[in-house]
């Protein structure tokens, strides 16, 4: 799959000025966001995260997941150190859609967790792809990164369309009493790492 380069602007946050790029994919029609901050030397390891889309944790302030805590701390970590990246995908729940989504949210009420709710609908537990980011880097003149996520698979899926990861930078944010079996099963059942020394909640 190729992206399509289409504009770049500027956008204001809480956290600086960031430089936002649009792309689309022609084939699927789906849209895709680059941001970056500040400048880096061609060739150097840059900071960064890549981010599935969660309507539920982004913008409508859910608890029960970690997405949301995740994506503000991921910029204001970038902006405090001056430079970075943050791809923001258009794969909602881990590539299901959000109706399915929320049919999964209902299995999940009544006691499945996050991967037996996708299971019982038909999808694998993880339905997300990555080569989108590619060109999405080479745009923006990345080609290392330091990765901020606790999911050695993303990591591998990452490395696997030839982005090259110098380092994982742990983000574990968000942990409250709405989400601790969804973090349990992922790091059970996904194989998140996650260590409760390290973690910085929001009880």
């Amino acid at each position: 799959m190729s992206v399509k380069y289409v504009a770049s602007s500027k956008l204001p946050t809480p956290w600086g000025i960031f430089d936002m790029h649009g792309f689309e994919d022609p084939q699927t029609g789906k849209e895709h966001v680059a941001l970056t901050f500040g400048e880096w030397e061609e060739g150097k390891p840059v900071l960064g995260r890549i981010h599935s889309e969660c309507l539920t944790g982004d913008a409508l302030f859910s608890l029960r997941c970690d997405c949301g805590f995740q994506l503000q701390t991921a910029m204001q970590d970038i902006a405090e150190a001056g430079q970075g990246f943050l791809l923001y995908l258009r794969q909602e729940g881990r590539g299901i859609g959000l109706i399915n989504k929320i049919r999964a949210y209902e299995l999940q009420d009544k006691g499945a967790n996050t991967v037996e709710a996708n299971e019982q609908l038909g999808f694998a537990a993880d339905l997300r792809k990555y080569d989108m980011i590619a060109p999405m880097l080479e745009k923006i003149g990345i080609s290392q990164v330091k990765l901020m996520t606790n999911n050695p698979r993303k990591v591998n899926a990452i490395k696997a369309v030839g982005v090259e990861v110098v380092e994982r930078v742990p983000l574990q944010v968000g942990k409250n009493k709405h989400n601790e079996f969804y973090l349990k099963t992922k790091s059970t059942v996904l194989g998140h790492l996650m260590s409760e020394v390290h973690f910085h909640g929001n009880d």
